[in-house]
């Protein structure tokens, strides 16, 4: 429990300490956790926050909810969800929607991007798939989720075309979301490619070839999302993992 959170949110705070307390083997596999009540006290935090945090973790495959049963760590016993079961914005978009607008969105936005991205900005993107490959080399799946999350958002602030960007904005935390969702069923040979899939987006950009970059995070999206378990049908689009 010595990592420094800062000044992160109280809910992201909780999340990264559950999961180091997973890491850790204070909680090994299998294990049951506390209840609710018992671990917002000891942890010093609302009921509110820790429900959010477990949801979270449950959608990172590190725990699982089994009814009449309680909380468990995910283990032989205690398995992570099928792709696409850990979903939780079926009521107001199916995860194959959201990928497909993920598509259309971040392709067009890493285009349109290319030609105008500065050597301050490339620089940043290159350290968040730094961090990115770092963090699931560790384990930490919350800052591998956060770098994700962070290459994904500079392409966008760095696209020319406000709308798009106001657009992008509007949609985080299903946006969020969605990268959370595969990484339960994501093989090493998926991640390395995801890994290598974020270094060729980086140098098209850095080439400013927008038509490679679109091309690039188009493969990243389709490929990512078979993981998902979106179905989404391209026309000589990128294969699946």
């Amino acid at each position: 429990m010595e990592e420094d959170f800062g000044k992160l949110p109280v809910t992201e705070v909780v999340t990264r300490r559950i999961q180091e307390m997973i890491r850790s083997g204070e909680f090994p596999p299998d294990a049951k956790l506390p209840s609710q009540r018992i671990l917002s006290e000891r942890l010093g935090v609302s009921r509110a926050s820790l429900r959010e945090a477990l949801l979270t973790l449950e959608t990172l495959g590190l725990i699982r909810t089994l009814p009449a049963r309680g909380t468990f760590v995910a283990g032989e016993r205690t398995r992570a969800p099928k792709a696409g079961q850990n979903w939780r914005h079926d009521a107001r978009y199916s995860i194959t929607e959201v990928f497909q607008t993920r598509l259309v969105i971040e392709s067009e936005m890493c285009r349109l991007a290319a030609p105008v991205m500065t050597d301050v900005q490339l620089t940043a993107l290159e350290a968040a798939a730094r961090t990115f490959e770092q963090a699931w080399r560790k384990g930490d799946l919350l800052a591998h989720v956060a770098a994700d999350l962070d290459f994904h958002a500079q392409i966008a602030d760095a696209c020319p075309n406000g709308m798009l960007r106001m657009f992008y904005r509007s949609i985080h935390d299903v946006l969020t979301e969605s990268q959370r969702v595969p990484i339960p069923n994501t093989e090493v040979s998926r991640m390395e490619a995801s890994i290598s899939e974020h270094h060729a987006i980086l140098a098209a950009l850095r080439a400013r070839d927008g038509a490679m970059a679109a091309l690039t995070m188009r493969t990243h999206i389709s490929n990512t999302a078979s993981i998902a378990g979106a179905l989404l049908v391209e026309d000589g689009g990128a294969d699946g993992p």
